[in-house]
């Protein structure tokens, strides 16, 4: 079975993970602002099955791909990270929005609530690299089934991120509402969005670690 370690490592990558703004967040902040909190719940539900997608599919053997195309994996984690870095710069340049800042979107129906959700996650490097890469690293083929230890290990980070994120769409409008009130919170606010997502940026494109084969 999986340590104990193992568990801890995964859920504090994930915690760091979630935290750090990303396309899910952005999402799931924008319709709860916007939307009303059952809208943000509904967005979260397709975040939810994506992540169960990436569950299975790296644990079935996604990486055995990628560990027979060096070249697939690295591009995949070079567009992670040219990604992320736009998303930086969306933030830091002059005259560029908080997440939390309210902005005018049509309402969505509850299954393209939920479509985009999915899609967003499905599209979210940080989530990508999280499945491909670094959950891999805790998995020890001498603690057993690596297949079940993945399972395990994904399923910890489901929870954390799954736990995070509710959190943020109930307090969204919450959090909106007092950064309005104080103009130079919001800057900062983006400011460490910004600073966060170049560094996530960063790390990936310099990162050489290679994925895990399934057992």
């Amino acid at each position: 079975m999986v340590e104990t370690s193992g568990i801890i490592g995964v859920a504090l990558v994930a915690l760091g993970m979630v935290l750090t703004p990303g396309p899910n967040m952005i999402y799931l902040v924008s319709r709860s602002i916007t939307q009303g909190r059952r809208a943000g719940v509904i967005s979260l539900g397709g975040v939810a099955v994506g992540f169960l997608v990436y569950l299975i599919i790296t644990n079935l053997g996604l990486s055995v791909v990628f560990i027979a195309v060096p070249e697939l994996y690295v591009a995949v984690k070079l567009a992670g990270a040219l990604y992320l870095g736009y998303l930086a710069w969306t933030a830091l340049k002059p005259g560029g929005i908080s997440v939390f800042a309210p902005q005018e979107i049509p309402p969505d129906t509850p299954r393209k609530l939920f479509t985009m959700g999915l899609v967003t996650n499905l599209l979210n490097p940080k989530i990508a690299i999280m499945y491909l890469s670094l959950i891999p690293q805790f998995v020890n083929p001498d603690d057993g089934n690596v297949l079940l230890q993945g399972i395990l290990l994904g399923s910890v980070q489901i929870a954390v991120a799954l736990t995070v994120n509710l959190s943020i769409v109930l307090a969204a409008g919450s959090i909106s509402g007092f950064l309005a009130r104080r103009p130079a919170w919001l800057k900062v606010q983006r400011y460490v969005m910004g600073a966060a997502l170049g560094t996530l940026a960063v790390t990936l494109a310099i990162d050489t670690s290679a994925p895990s084969a399934p057992n």
